[in-house]
Formats: structure tokens, sequence, C-alpha cells
């Protein structure tokens, strides 16, 4: 069985040599075009479902991000979701790089509160545009009030994505609860249809103003806007730092009759998990914060990528890729420290 072991060690010998040079080959290769870190890189940014805001504006980064890479080997896709929950568990499991969320939601993830067991490890990139709620209905359902909604059949949202951390509150201070009502889940596209085929009496719509479904709905229905009451803004900023009065001028929507106050129920926010690499997020915090005229050419919440608004505090830590270059360009406040809080 041993008579040609010199052969076989001759064999064996040659196929050592040769797979040394292939991988010598392939590592010569990935380093002309990789460096260090060879290979590109696919990054997935989470959004949400459509009809709102959230889906919109993730593309529009994407897009923005992926055409103005340079000479970084990457290439950013958006990837539809449920919304902020979801992303945070995608996050959380490295099925996604970075992911579109609620500032209200992120802000009871990291602290483990509410229906968060325990704490999550995600961090801001950019704190985007509020989201502005709104109740709407039609003109044909007598609903003249939130408190109205008392009995009525109301959309709330997609199953799962968490509005009720930042709704029950809301309602809760005009004396109506989830209880009170006949509640339907459903995304804001879903809530448009449904109210059209009187399957719905109202629904709640936040976003980034124009909402989309909104802007929708008002093509095709009488649609009407439910007022908050007068003091729910400021009773709600006792509770949370993540309400604040928004206005809504008329313009907006065609359906809107004169200028109304919307709430913020949490700004709309980039995510990442405080475990990816930090080089990576200052580079797509850098392209981001460059390139913000081609992300609002494609939404107008693009505009609140402005050096103002971007470093916002909402509640949630930044990661230290997205504060290293807010300090480099000199607009990291010098009172929030290494992260915001």
């Amino acid at each position: 069985m041993f008579r040609n072991s010199s052969k076989t060690a001759l064999f064996l010998h040659g196929c050592f040599a040769c797979l040394a040079i292939a991988l010598m080959v392939v590592t010569l290769g990935c380093d002309a075009t990789g460096g260090k870190d060879s290979g590109r890189k696919f990054i997935t940014i989470g959004t949400a479902p459509g009809g709102g805001a959230f889906a919109q504006v993730g593309n529009a980064i994407a897009n923005t991000l992926d055409a103005n890479k340079g000479d970084l080997d990457w290439s950013v896709t958006a990837q539809g979701t449920k919304g902020t929950q979801e992303n945070i568990r995608k996050l959380e499991s490295g099925e996604i790089e970075f992911g579109m969320a609620n500032a209200a939601i992120s802000y009871f993830a990291v602290r483990g509160e509410g229906a968060w067991e325990t704490p999550r490890d995600i961090r801001v990139v950019a704190t985007m545009a509020p989201n502005v709620g709104v109740f709407v209905t039609t003109r044909g359902s007598g609903i003249e009030s939130i408190a109205d909604l008392k009995g009525k059949r109301v959309v709330l949202g997609p199953s799962g994505a968490g509005f009720d951390y930042f709704l029950k509150p809301l309602l809760e201070v005009h004396g109506v609860s989830y209880d009170d009502m006949e509640v339907i889940p459903g995304n804001y596209l879903a809530a448009s249809e449904m109210i059209g085929d009187g399957k719905a009496d109202a629904a709640f719509m936040g976003g980034a103003i124009p909402i989309p479904a909104v802007t929708s709905l008002c093509a095709t229905q009488d649609v009407v806007f439910l007022t908050f009451d007068e003091d729910a803004p400021q009773k709600l900023m006792e509770q949370h730092p993540f309400y604040f009065p928004v206005p809504i001028t008329a313009d907006k929507y065609s359906d809107l009759e004169e200028d109304m106050t919307g709430i913020n129920v949490g700004n709309m926010i980039l995510v990442t998990h405080a475990n990816v690499d930090e080089d990576l997020v200052y580079n797509l915090t850098k392209l981001l914060h460059e390139h913000r005229d081609a992300v609002t050419e494609q939404h107008p919440a693009g505009k609140a990528l402005g050096a103002k608004n971007i470093v916002k505090d909402t509640g949630t830590p930044f990661h230290p890729g997205a504060i290293r270059y807010f300090r480099e360009i000199g607009i990291w406040p010098d009172s929030a420290g290494d992260d915001a809080n």
C-alpha cells in the first residue's frame, strides 16, 4: 500500500504548492480592490411598509448613498419591512446594517422598557424630520373630534409596528383608550383603502409631511383632519421628550382647509447597531450629510439632514462613527459628550 509513497509525497507537495499560489492570487486580487477590508460590502437599510414616509425616505437614502459612494466599495439597497420594531430586531440579528426608526419606539427599546424585556444596543446615525401624527376621517363619518373616535373602527397602524408606544398616551390625553374603539391593524395604504371602501371610519397616519397615503386619500375622498386639543402637546411633552407640536400649513394637503397643528410622535431617525464598524458608520454619515440635497430631491424630509437637526438628541445614543464625523465638521454639541445622552 505504501510502495509509491515517494510519488504520493511529490504529488501532494505539488497540490499544496498550487493551492498556495491560488490563495496568493486571490489575496492579491482582494488587496487590489478592497485593502484590509477586502471585498464589496453589501449594506441594507430596513424601511417600513408602503404609504408612509419611511419607505420613501429610506429608498432615497439608499439611492443617494449608492450613487455617491466614490471609491467606497459598497452596494447600498433598501429593504421593505414592518417598520421600527422589526428593524431593531433585524439590526440585532445582523440581517440589516441600518434601519429607519421612530424615535419614540427606539427611546423605549434602548431602555428595555414597555414590551422590550431587555435594553437594545441601537445607536443613532442621523436625526431626521418629525413624524407628524394626524387622525383623518371622511366628511360623511360624523366624526368631528378625537373624542368622537369612541365606538368607531379606527386603523392604528400595522400589527407589530409598535405604534402603541406613542399612540396610547396621545389618545389618553383626549380621554380615549384602545378599548374604546374597534382597533383595526393595517399600514397607511391599507387604511386609505379601508376608509374608501367603508370598512374603517378613521385612521391615524404619521410621517414627514406630506404623508404619501394622506395625499392619496385626499385625491379620492373628502377628507377631514381631526384637530388635537389645545393643551395636548404640553401634556405630552411633560411625559416624554419626543413629543412636540408641529405646524401643518393648508397647502400641504388638498383637503386641509386651514393651517392646523400636528404632533410629533417621535422623529424619524436612521439607526444602526452599536457593534457596526465605526469607519463604516463614519463614511456613511459623511456621505449622507454632504449629499442631503440629493435626498431632498426625492423627499422633502431630506431637508432635516442639515447641521442643526441631524445631531438632535431624541433619547437614543449616537453611534461613535457618527459622532466622529459631527465633531470633525464642528456641529456636535460640546455638552453632549461622547454620546447623545
